[in-house]
């Protein structure tokens, strides 16, 4: 069963969250592209005073029956131990977490090698991955719907139990030309423009993805809906991440999108439902081919482009001290009325 919205539509209005930041003790418009993204996220948390509470990176792994093709530099084994290094502390995204004191959660998507049982591991495996999208349905409605379904349960766990922003990350060997094919089959584009070289494929394997990807999407001509493409061509991980997505924005909160894949992911959450969009921030614009445009057709500014594509959260993370800065000029900073400082001269 999925979970109800918990509010409706924001009371404050981007004039009045501008007005705030305009009446600080700085010139108008002087902290640039932060301004914003501070009326971005009081317009999120609907205050005008926004402060960040226990804000938590979700990582969520799965793994992808196209793997199996060759899609990927890397085989399917690596999400299973890249999942072991991250309960083990040793990953780029365990580096950030510690250092800006980010609550990191682990979860079992749907990874096919075997995990043993770790208190720092969530498991809400739906299946050992998906199957081949490029000769079947990736999965059945029922296992979309239970993906969804638990993205929204533990995001809204995680929310009740205090924050107020979720990071989100995944992990899964064959993910980007899973995210690819979506991009194709939501937007249009020509599969050329979506595909990328992912873990680091060379000219001749991009090409060969480029093919693999082209004949799976040519399985099902017709038009489908935003859940159906998730079924026929997603993955496990991908469906938590929209559920996760949207159950953020019905309890009001931020979510910081990481890269490629989350921010495709991010797409059909959107799509869904429109209101999503104005809860996500964009950390970063990845070295991945189709990202910079999947971002323009979103209308967003990521906040960084470091040509970063390793996933796992690490965008979002390096992102987030901008992210908490801005919220924090804007609860913390005096006014000039305040301070004692004189405003323009009339």
């Amino acid at each position: 069963m999925q979970l109800a919205p918990e509010t409706g539509q924001a009371s404050i209005t981007p004039a009045a969250l501008q007005r705030r930041l305009d009446t600080r003790t700085k010139p108008q418009g002087s902290l640039g592209r932060l301004e914003a993204l501070g009326v971005h996220i009081g317009q999120a948390l609907d205050t005008d005073r926004p402060r960040f509470v226990q804000p938590t990176i979700m990582v969520f792994a799965a793994d992808h029956g196209i793997a199996a093709d060759g899609v990927s530099a890397f085989p399917s084994a690596v999400t299973a131990q890249m999942l072991l290094n991250y309960l083990a502390g040793g990953a780029a995204i365990n580096v950030l977490a510690r250092q800006h004191g980010l609550a990191l959660r682990v979860i079992d998507a749907g990874v096919a090698s075997d995990v043993p049982t770790h208190p720092g591991l969530t498991n809400r495996s739906i299946a050992r991955g998906t199957r081949n999208f490029r000769v079947e349905a990736a999965m059945t409605q029922a296992q979309c719907l239970a993906a969804l379904n638990a993205g929204r349960e533990l995001a809204d766990a995680t929310l009740r139990a205090g924050s107020n922003a979720l990071l989100l990350g995944e992990m899964g060997i064959g993910n980007t030309a899973c995210a690819a094919i979506l991009l194709h089959r939501r937007t249009g584009w020509p599969m050329a423009d979506c595909v990328g070289r992912g873990t680091g494929l060379d000219d001749t394997a991009l090409l060969r993805k480029t093919a693999l990807l082209t004949e799976a999407a040519a399985r099902i001509p017709h038009e489908l809906s935003p859940q159906q493409t998730l079924t026929e061509f997603g993955g496990f991980e991908f469906a938590m991440l929209i559920g996760a997505i949207l159950q953020a924005a019905q309890h009001r909160c931020i979510v910081v999108v990481d890269g490629f894949a989350v921010s495709v992911a991010a797409l059909l959450a959107i799509e869904m439902d429109s209101a999503v969009a104005s809860h996500c921030v964009f950390s970063h614009c990845s070295a991945e081919k189709a990202h910079r445009a999947l971002l323009s057709r979103l209308d967003a500014s990521p906040l960084l482009d470091l040509q970063l594509r390793l996933g796992e959260g690490s965008g979002a993370a390096l992102a987030w001290p901008l992210v908490d800065a801005t919220a924090r000029l804007m609860t913390e900073m005096a006014s000039f009325e305040s301070a004692g400082v004189s405003d323009r001269a009339t």
